[in-house]
């Protein structure tokens, strides 16, 4: 079984689901990606995580992001549920549910934890950049729904670190100040970097305007 880390390719699968075959390194091309399991069809935290998720489609397309969710039922369950995910939590669910009858994308990503069941995924969370590599991983238990606007606030400070030299504080969100990573010492480079300026509050944690994206 697989224990992924932060920085390790996701792994490669290609696998049944809602809409069809779906190899996972295709499906998200040039995209980033957020593939999210579930414990089964037809259970009440994952219909209303499944319906926000929906309703986020906007969201995540000006992130350029793509969702895959699996649960370990087949594809007719899985249409099924889908239609009472749209009446229950008015939306429509427009992306892919991956059917992983034979647990094998599960045990690939490590999604089975025995001692909380030894049968059903928990709520494992994995955010993928476009060079496949695995950027977060979260753990929920199965009683607790997630909290998809963390997942977007992780995105958007992932995509903001990379393409500038930066970090974000606590509770940070898009717009907040930022930190200068403590690595960048060159104060021309700094200065032009970052022309509104910072405030040191130690020689290691300045403060400065969040840059243009």
């Amino acid at each position: 079984m697989a224990h992924l880390r932060l920085g390790d390719t996701a792994p490669d699968f290609e696998q049944e689901s809602s809409a069809g075959p779906i190899r996972f390194h295709e499906y998200l091309g040039n995209s980033w990606g957020v593939l999210f399991s579930h414990p089964a069809d037809f259970t009440p935290v994952c219909t209303t995580e499944l319906g926000y998720t929906a309703k986020l489609a906007d969201e995540f397309a000006k992130r350029n992001v793509k969702v895959l969710a699996l649960s370990v039922d087949g594809t007719d369950s899985h249409s099924k549920w889908i239609e009472d995910i749209n009446d229950t939590q008015s939306t429509k669910v427009n992306f892919p549910i991956l059917a992983d009858k034979d647990r094998k994308v599960s045990e690939l990503y490590d999604m089975i934890h025995p001692n909380a069941n030894a049968t059903l995924t928990v709520r494992s969370v994995f955010i993928v950049d476009p060079n496949k590599k695995v950027r977060l991983i979260i753990t929920y238990p199965a009683s607790t729904g997630r909290n998809f606007n963390e997942i977007l606030r992780v995105i958007d400070s992932l995509q903001l670190t990379d393409s500038h030299s930066v970090a974000t504080p606590v509770n940070w969100e898009d717009g907040d100040d930022v930190i200068i990573v403590p690595s960048l010492q060159d104060e021309a480079l700094i200065k032009q970097k970052f022309p509104k300026g910072y405030k040191a509050v130690r020689p290691y944690l300045r403060i400065t305007p969040q840059p243009n994206k």
